[in-house]
């Protein structure tokens, strides 16, 4: 059964607009958020001017997007997670390390590629 909404182009716009106020909530918040998109923004150009071919330009962009989209992930479990509540409990503390390891392999895989590429 199909929720109850808007539809079409209307509901596109209304997803654009709750996308927005994320990254904006996203930007206001989290300090990492900033960080890594600020990395992002300096990857890309240095990635065109770097790539010696369109494979090596989007391979050299691909980690960018992806460490920007794992603290996006990331900032969101563990808004989830405070809004149950800051009392310890395991769960909370896995479900938190589990969102901080997403950024660190994606991290990781930044590393790993630009290495690669810019050693051969």
């Amino acid at each position: 059964m199909a929720k109850p909404g808007k539809k079409g182009i209307a509901r596109i716009l209304k997803a654009t607009q709750y996308s927005w106020q994320g990254l904006r909530a996203a930007w206001k918040h989290e300090a990492a958020f900033r960080q890594e998109l600020l990395l992002a923004l300096i990857g890309v150009p240095l990635a065109f001017w770097l790539a010696d071919s369109q494979s090596e330009l989007l391979w050299l962009i691909l980690p960018l997007f992806l460490i920007v989209i794992a603290e996006l992930v990331n900032s969101a479990l563990e808004a989830v997670v405070d809004r149950v509540g800051h009392e310890h409990h395991e769960l909370s503390g896995r479900a938190k390390d589990i969102g901080s390891a997403i950024v660190f392999v994606s991290l990781l895989l930044l590393v790993t590629i630009w290495s690669i590429i810019l050693y051969y």
